[in-house]
C-alpha cells in the first residue's frame, strides 16, 4: 500500500469536465469525490448514510425541506441520512463529497442525473 499526499489544488485542476464525480481518496469504506459543479441538482435522500459536502471554492446552496443552507468556501456540513436535499450551485462551485463508496449521487431518486461511474483521478 502507498501512502501519498493528495493535493486539492492540483486534483481539481484535474477536472476536465463540470458535474462529474472523481475519487480521490479512500479511507475504510468511505471515498473522497471532487466536483466541478454547476447546476441545481434534484431532491434526493440517501436511506443509509450522511453525506458531507465541503465547499473548496465557490458558492454551493442546499435546500433542506425548511431551509435552504448557504456554504461558502471553506465550509461544510453533514446531511443526515434519510433527510431529503437538493443541493445547487451558484456559478461553478467546486465540491468534495464524503460518502461510503457505491452511494448514488442521485439517491434514491435515480434518474438521467444518477452518475454511476467510480473514476479515480
Amino acid at each position: 500500500m502507498s501512502v501519498n499526499v493528495v493535493s486539492l489544488a492540483e486534483k481539481i485542476g484535474k477536472l476536465k469536465e463540470q458535474n462529474e464525480y472523481r475519487i480521490i481518496a479512500q479511507m475504510n469504506d468511505y471515498q473522497f469525490k471532487l466536483i466541478r459543479m454547476d447546476r441545481e441538482f434534484i431532491w434526493h435522500s440517501h436511506a443509509d448514510t450522511d453525506e458531507t459536502f465541503f465547499v473548496i471554492d465557490g458558492e454551493l446552496e442546499i435546500a433542506l425541506r425548511d431551509k435552504i443552507l448557504k456554504l461558502k468556501a471553506n465550509e461544510m456540513v453533514v446531511i443526515p441520512k434519510g433527510i431529503e436535499h437538493k443541493p445547487k450551485s451558484i456559478g461553478e462551485c467546486k465540491i468534495m463529497l464524503i460518502e461510503p463508496g457505491g452511494t448514488l449521487n442521485t439517491g434514491n431518486a435515480g434518474g438521467q442525473l444518477t452518475d454511476t461511474r467510480e473514476e479515480w483521478l
